[in-house]
């Protein structure tokens, strides 16, 4: 949703970089190219203005003035005031002392209300918690019948006592939910109310009657991010309206130019908890202003990433497999290549895994384009080979290709690429399990590498020598304090300006 800014922005910056000193001019220019993005992208024009104000004061004062990188600053603080305007810190759901907490949807038809209960009571199952999906949209043709669908796809209860269709009174289901919830011991009720095409009368005041009922401890907005402009004078009049504690975003996946997401927390003073960004029910997660400012500006969301590898990878797994890796690449085999392979498309889409890595946006032509099914076909070529091919692929000769490719349904040449690729991904995964990485899948960059990582790394440290050429000494000293500088700004350690380059290891799987 955000491709077109974080374009804009970036190509705003790149005309920053190699400046020693910033003049006020500068300044104007890159204040102007920002407006000017930040409209395209549709964001309300009182937050654009309130926006650049900030910039430009911070932007004019010693921060950037004194700063070694006049540059790199700037790009500091345009990230710190786009997780203000995003809400500032995560917010958490609030849960009731005693009794179910009550946990009520409001907003327009179509902004994807019953399919987000679906998704929000999968989202607390996974934390432990026993909620219930509540029917009070009796109007839309439907909408019972489609709750109890998508409450049975996430494995969470429903209760829906009325037909609905227009029949039913929806104010006496939310009260008999908390009853009901109370004898079947379910802590978290998820109420799905009615909507409407307009925001008109009628809606205010039966979504007014229902948050009357069942006292709520959360009433969240929930709020198409396509539409725009259109969601913030939305999100203001169920704010005066009704009144609401949160902001939910749907259709965060789509090709819109995001303003919503931009602009709803910022004028309506009410901080957006989470955010559905895909049609799958676990496309849903609480919704953080710090890693989503990270991904306008091209830095990655590797605190997500990181997370998700832990919710998929068993840590006992994880350390075995880091062990095997560390003893040799020949004891990797294509068994565990098929296992990591399907662990981590658990962990959701490849190309929005990639997109979480900072500078991918550089590349993102290319990762939209990645075929999801060659996992599938990957997967089926390895499972048509015999146990003894699987440990050693060295014995898998002509004929045994051609068994392989007919029981898989490919070509020969697919057996043969993917055999090659495997005597590469393994080299590969072994140099980084002793280089050490993230905790939860071995052979990635940056994931728990094995036991004696630290050690090795003390040695190398501390048996580390400096050029004899004065000139070289120079030179890594003056990158190694651009380094520290970056560290210390929190942006990534590649400078914008270069060309962003997959290793060499990973083109091969790029195509």
């Amino acid at each position: 949703m955000f491709d077109t800014l974080s374009d804009r922005l970036s190509a705003t910056f790149k005309s920053l970089r190699g400046k020693g000193r910033l003049s006020e001019a500068d300044i104007d220019a890159t204040a102007r190219e920002i407006r000017i993005a930040l409209l395209e992208a549709d964001v309300a024009l009182p937050v654009v203005r309130a926006f650049i104000r900030q910039i430009k004061e911070r932007a004019l004062g010693s921060e950037v003035s004194q700063a070694l990188n006049p540059a790199q600053s700037v790009i500091k603080i345009v990230n710190d005031e786009l997780v203000t305007i995003l809400g500032g810190e995560t917010r958490r759901l609030r849960f009731a002392k005693s009794g179910p907490t009550v946990i009520m949807l409001a907003g327009l038809q179509g902004a994807g209300k019953t399919t987000l209960a679906g998704k929000l009571g999968l989202w607390l199952k996974k934390q432990g918690h026993a909620p219930l999906l509540v029917a009070c949209d009796l109007q839309r043709p439907n909408a019972v019948n489609q709750l109890a669908v998508v409450a049975e796809r996430a494995g969470v209860a429903v209760f829906a006592p009325e037909p609905g269709n227009g029949t039913g009174d929806p104010v006496q289901v939310a009260k008999d939910s908390i009853e009901f919830a109370r004898s079947r011991q379910h802590d978290v009720v998820i109420v799905d109310t009615a909507g409407r095409l307009g925001i008109d009368a009628e809606l205010m005041q039966q979504a007014a009657d229902i948050r009357d009922a069942v006292q709520p401890q959360e009433t969240l907005f929930v709020v198409d991010a396509m539409i725009g402009q259109d969601a913030v004078n939305t999100a203001e009049a169920f704010r005066d309206g009704v009144g609401f504690d949160g902001v939910v975003l749907s259709k965060l996946d789509g090709d819109a130019r995001g303003g919503a997401a931009l602009s709803v927390a910022h004028v309506t003073g009410k901080q957006i908890m989470f955010a559905s960004n895909g049609e799958k029910l676990d496309d849903f997660d609480a919704f953080h202003p710090d890693r989503m400012a990270s991904r306008i500006l091209d830095m990655g969301d590797m605190l997500t990433l990181i997370e998700k590898a832990e919710q998929t990878f068993s840590q006992a797994e994880a350390e075995k497999m880091a062990a095997k890796l560390a003893k040799g690449p020949k004891e990797f085999t294509l068994d565990d290549f098929l296992s990591q392979m399907e662990q981590v498309r658990k962990m959701g889409s490849i190309s929005k895994l990639l997109g979480m890595l900072p500078g991918m946006g550089q590349i993102k032509d290319q990762i939209n384009n990645l075929d999801e099914r060659d996992v599938d076909r990957t997967a089926a070529i390895i499972k048509s080979m015999t146990p003894a091919e699987r440990q050693d692929p060295t014995i898998i000769n002509g004929s045994r290709r051609a068994r392989i490719a007919k029981g898989s349904g490919v070509d020969v040449s697919a057996v043969k690429n993917l055999v090659e690729r495997f005597f590469d991904a393994r080299k590969m995964m072994s140099r980084m399990a002793q280089g050490g990485g993230m905790p939860g899948i071995p052979g990635m960059p940056g994931m728990g590498g094995g036991a004696g990582r630290k050690k090795k790394q003390i040695k190398q440290a501390k048996g580390k020598r400096q050029s004899g050429n004065p000139m070289k000494r120079k030179a890594d000293a003056e990158a190694a304090a651009a380094r520290r500088e970056q560290q210390a700004l929190g942006l990534p350690a590649a400078p914008a300006d270069e060309k962003f380059e997959l290793p060499d290891e990973f083109k091969k799987f790029m195509g």
